[in-house]
């Protein structure tokens, strides 16, 4: 099943046809399902259902928008002929839209602004963004470790990958109609997260609400629309993926030790576990965004991205709010957890064992390499991240030449 999901996961990273996409797409839906709802705690069927509901209706919308671009668009064959197309790079092409096709840019009905929304709430579900949220917390409470770090370090980031790939290119007259409004629930999802973190007992689910606080900054950067908020978002996707996945084995670590996640029940454990308590102040400090890890790297560039596009200023002023907050439920944590004097029945813990070195050691040093030295991250997806950059800006151009 493991394996199954991480062929889904490969596979729409990779796609370049709407329909391979989409297959891959769903292809991942099953083994999460199966992943959470077996192996998981005592919730696991509830938590599964309402990941598969959710999930499974976002595909829905997801897969009518895709009909309705393939028989709009087309691609015209080496004899002159045309031919509907489920590529997704003749579907970013304006003139491979008919003019009777309900989602041409050339069909002036608002379809096509309906569609860009079914599209972007069934990518939105996966990030997962405010109000679709709801089923993450109960999927990672539930789901076994290593099904937590896959979820949180590779899969939310097909929802953020979807809606760059082709909410932004396909629509991009629509993205730019709206970009208020997408920078308005990343704030939501940045500050709502925070303090839903703030109030959890269970350590896992606070992890889980962090996580969706930290893909807010992701959707605030997209939001920005310049090479250097869509740089700091695609960054964010990969620092998130790092990080969290190391919270959740260090949660993973102690409930293996423990069967419990009660922030409360602990305390004092810095003086019985010191090198575990090491590598989670690592984790802590690298979610605030402390400078010199790899989480300060890109927010730093979301913020100053967003900043510098004039319409989400306020939005992004807002945002950082959620910076205060974070360290505010990640310090607080660390104090309840580690510090203090050590319960009794804790007095035989150990500390870490060769396997879990082997897991955290290799996150900790790609938190802190990248913190150091970004460019190695940032040179790869440059010229990618200033091809949309700049396809959003032509796009601009054309439509509203179209459009008068």
């Amino acid at each position: 099943m493991f394996l199954l999901l991480d062929t889904g996961m490969m596979g729409v990273f990779v796609s370049l046809d709407f329909f391979l996409f989409y297959i891959f797409w769903e292809l991942m839906l099953l083994p999460m399902y199966f992943l959470i709802g077996i192996w998981g705690g005592p919730r696991r069927e509830y938590a599964a259902i309402k990941f598969f509901l959710y999930t499974l209706f976002g595909s829905v919308l997801i897969l009518l928008v895709m009909i309705g671009l393939y028989f709009s668009s087309s691609e015209v064959l080496a004899d002159g002929s045309k031919v509907f197309t489920f590529n997704m790079l003749s579907m970013m092409n304006h003139q491979n839209y008919n003019l009777t096709g309900i989602l041409s840019p050339l069909n002036p009905s608002n379809l096509r602004f309906i569609a860009y929304i079914a599209l972007f709430i069934g990518f939105a579900i996966k990030i997962p963004m405010f109000p679709f949220h709801t089923w993450l917390p109960d999927a990672h409470v539930e789901a076994p470790t290593a099904i937590s770090v896959i979820l949180a370090g590779v899969l939310l980031k097909m929802g953020t990958y979807g809606i760059l790939r082709i909410c932004y290119p396909v629509f991009p007259e629509i993205t730019r109609q709206l970009i208020w409004y997408i920078a308005l629930f990343g704030m939501i999802n940045i500050i709502y997260g925070a303090l839903c973190a703030m109030a959890q007992k269970d350590f896992k689910k606070l992890i889980a609400y962090s996580s969706i606080s930290h893909m807010g900054f992701v959707l605030l950067g997209m939001a920005s629309l310049n090479t250097l908020g869509i740089s700091g978002a695609v960054l964010q996707m990969f620092n998130h993926g790092t990080i969290t996945a190391m919270l959740f084995l260090i949660v993973g670590v102690i409930y293996d030790r423990t069967h419990t996640r009660g922030i409360e029940d602990f305390g004092g454990l810095a003086t019985q576990m010191p090198i575990y308590a090491g590598f989670t102040t690592l984790a802590f400090f690298a979610a605030i965004g402390l400078p010199g890890l790899s989480g300060f790297v890109s927010e730093s560039f979301i913020f100053l991205g967003a900043f510098g596009f004039q319409t989400i200023r306020i939005i992004t002023v807002i945002s950082t709010l959620g910076i205060l907050l974070g360290a505010g439920y990640m310090l607080w944590t660390f104090q309840r957890v580690f510090l203090g004097s050590l319960k009794e029945k804790w007095t035989a813990l150990g500390d870490l064992t060769f396997r879990e070195y082997a897991m955290l050691i290799p996150l900790s040093i790609i938190i802190i390499f990248i913190g150091v030295y970004p460019s190695s991250m940032l040179n790869l997806m440059n010229s990618s991240v200033n091809a949309l950059v700049k396809f959003m800006t032509d796009a601009q151009v054309i439509y509203g030449s179209l459009v008068h």
